[in-house]
């Protein structure tokens, strides 16, 4: 069950278990999913990196604007844009900048005023570092969001999924759900097993199997989106 925030807005702030595992496309699913339902949906991407023209949306930003047809300003939904695809606290550092934590934290706010649903990125996994001594679930917990993790099927997913968990529940947050992404169209008997022991060992709703997609960005965004139920609902809106 996601909790409405104390500010009164509600929302989810979506993590990885690691790189690639389809965080983005996900998130911007979820998007997709309760714009599809009628649902006024913000998006934010608070810090990204590999930015090419920080002028502009990178492009996850771009990806989470597109799919929940959010006309928020291009600086709410992504306040900082950095050039370097690097850690966000070594690409800040090598921009010359140090990313505006409070900033961040106020701009978020702003979304959950503005929006009926706000679907938060974070850059990487919640381990990743924002600042010195400052992670991205730092970011989460100052946010006041509950916490959907993305991870995948396959070998070793159990020791990432379970870390962050644990990570998560350390910090004092929310992990509300869990989505396994990209599983096979024939799974072997790591990818078959994994979802069941991923909900009981890390003690979490499995809120979804997602099976592998194929095409260009937004096309899989369409594909995953069409993979969600109304169980998925449910649990944003119980």
């Amino acid at each position: 069950m996601v909790p409405v925030t104390d500010s009164g807005g509600r929302g989810i702030f979506v993590t990885g278990t690691d790189t690639g595992v389809g965080k983005s496309l996900v998130a911007a699913a979820l998007a997709r999913f309760l714009v599809r339902k009628g649902i006024k949906v913000g998006v934010m991407k608070p810090v990204e990196s590999g930015v090419d023209d920080v002028a502009t949306l990178g492009q996850d930003g771009e990806l989470l604007r597109w799919a929940a047809n959010c006309d928020a300003p291009i600086d709410l939904i992504s306040p900082c844009r950095l050039p370097e695809p690097l850690a966000p606290s070594l690409a800040a550092e090598l921009a010359g900048t140090v990313i505006d934590i409070d900033g961040l934290v106020s701009d978020a706010k702003d979304l959950l005023e503005r929006f009926d649903f706000v679907i938060i990125e974070g850059a990487g996994g919640i381990m990743v570092p924002l600042r010195d001594n400052f992670m991205v679930g730092d970011l989460a917990r100052r946010i006041g969001l509950p916490l959907l993790t993305v991870c995948r099927p396959g070998l070793g997913t159990i020791n990432h999924t379970l870390l962050t968990l644990q990570a998560a529940r350390a910090w004092g947050l929310d992990p509300v759900g869990l989505m396994v992404n990209g599983m096979p169209e024939s799974p072997g008997l790591a990818e078959e097993h994994a979802p069941a022991m991923l909900a009981e060992l890390g003690d979490i709703e499995l809120w979804q199997v997602l099976s592998r997609v194929a095409g260009d960005e937004r096309q899989k965004v369409e594909q995953i989106a069409d993979q969600f139920d109304s169980s998925l609902m449910e649990a944003l809106f119980p």
